[in-house]
């Protein structure tokens, strides 16, 4: 009798670490947290060890997702909130320590091929998940696997000098982002960049939840800058839809927990993609609360089916 095949999943960011194991191609199950030893190396590495050494049942397998990208020629990572693990090949090095295969996916990949193995995207072909959080980001799915030849960097639709410089009629300037470019989608299609366009409107700071909540109650202010952000947000993401070909567009993190916001970006994408759609295209995520997990144990599953 075969014995079942167990993924080992971690969800790692800077401050915590969740895990959790899933057999056989299922979702995965009770979820443990730990703190991410971020600046240490060595206990890093001995932490996830740890935690698959105290499995009543050896992993197949080790998964993790975190918003990083991986140099698809060296195995290196670029992981700016981890500097314990950034610039170091961590599948290598954990796999040495472990003995166990290692796969590893950006965070925003994991959530695409949640949503489309687990989630909304169920039963499309091409599923464009995007993450509205602090920033904005994306994968792009394509018959149940991800599109990820890149290393991480597919579907990060934030990331670019495309922001417009003109929306709602007023002139938007080219922030400067993170990644080192000027005019990225990231700088205004979050929930800080809500807030940006806010103060560049308005010359008051207020945080998104107060921007979403007075927009709610038709606040003047707040209608001009939710007015102006969803037209800043909408041409870019249907291009993405044009691009793609993506049927369904999952979308999650913090921002997108603001369903009114959705269904008024929805609203504001689907008069500008060229397929014409006669139902929501962009969606509240459906996998449940741990996408990162979810995603990355599948990514795992799908790399065993290969390989058998």
């Amino acid at each position: 009798m075969d014995m079942a095949f167990c993924v080992l999943s971690f969800d790692i960011g800077g401050t915590s670490i969740r895990a959790a194991t899933a057999i056989d191609g299922g979702a995965p199950g009770e979820v443990s947290r730990f703190d991410t030893p971020a600046h240490d190396r060595e206990a890093f590495l001995a932490r996830l060890a740890g935690i698959a050494a105290d499995l009543p049942q050896k992993p197949d397998a080790i998964a993790i997702s975190l918003a990083g990208v991986v140099d698809p020629g060296t195995g290196r990572m670029i992981v700016a909130n981890i500097p314990a693990i950034h610039d170091t090949d961590l599948a290598a090095d954990l796999e040495a320590l472990t003995g166990i295969p290692v796969v590893i996916a950006n965070d925003a990949d994991c959530f695409a091929v949640a949503e489309a193995v687990f989630g909304a995207g169920r039963g499309h072909e091409i599923v464009f998940g995007i993450i509205l959080g602090t920033g904005v980001g994306g994968g792009l799915v394509s018959g149940g696997r991800l599109i990820n030849a890149g290393g991480g960097f597919a579907g990060e639709w934030g990331h670019g000098p495309i922001a417009p410089t003109m929306a709602g009629g007023i002139a938007i300037p080219h922030f400067a982002c993170g990644c080192g470019l000027s005019g990225c989608l990231d700088t205004v299609a979050g929930a800080r960049g809500i807030e940006r366009l806010h103060a560049h409107l308005h010359g008051a700071p207020l945080d998104s939840r107060a921007i979403l909540d007075a927009w709610r109650a038709a606040e003047v202010a707040a209608t001009r800058t939710v007015s102006v952000y969803l037209d800043l947000i909408a041409g870019p993401l249907a291009v993405c839809v044009n691009l793609t070909g993506a049927t369904i567009v999952p979308a999650g993190g913090g921002l997108a927990g603001a369903h009114d916001l959705l269904a008024a970006i929805d609203e504001a994408v689907r008069p500008l993609t060229l397929w014409k759609f006669d139902r929501p295209l962009v969606v509240p995520a459906a996998s449940g609360a741990e996408p990162g997990l979810a995603g990355a144990a599948a990514i795992a599953f799908q790399k065993q089916a290969q390989s058998s």
